[in-house]
């Protein structure tokens, strides 16, 4: 895969969300074209150019398994440690994700539970009698 596009990204955004969450086309789209606004054509970008509501879109990428972290230690002149955060694209995620979409099969009713399923005795106050 060469440069990622935006509707290579988009698809592999709506194919790593489960059924239960449906991203629908147009804020997958969005949300591509926002991730690629920093990215560019570049692989890797910087962490401490992203705002918060930013950096949590890029968890939840990073959850997804499109996006990944790295650091990078450094020595500044006066001896201190300086650590450099950057977010990187998973190209072999995002290929995998267009190719095979990572869906799980949504719940069905018989799934789901409810307090009904519960026998009457998990109602009951527990507790010692005297």
């Amino acid at each position: 895969m060469g440069i990622v596009t935006v509707d290579d990204l988009t698809q592999a955004i709506k194919n790593s969300i489960d059924d239960s969450h449906a991203m629908v086309e147009e804020q997958a789209y969005e949300l591509a074209c926002h991730v690629l606004n920093f990215f560019g054509y570049s692989d890797r970008i910087i962490d401490n150019i992203l705002e918060p509501a930013d950096r949590d879109a890029f968890y939840m990428l990073e959850d997804s398994g499109i996006l990944t972290t790295e650091r990078e230690e450094t020595t500044l002149y006066d001896g201190r440690e300086w650590r450099i955060h950057y977010w990187l694209f998973k190209r072999d995620r995002i290929v995998d994700l267009i190719e095979n979409p990572a869906r799980k099969p949504a719940a069905t009713v018989g799934d789901e539970f409810t307090y009904a399923d519960l026998p009457d005795d998990a109602w009951q106050r527990g507790g010692s009698e005297e």
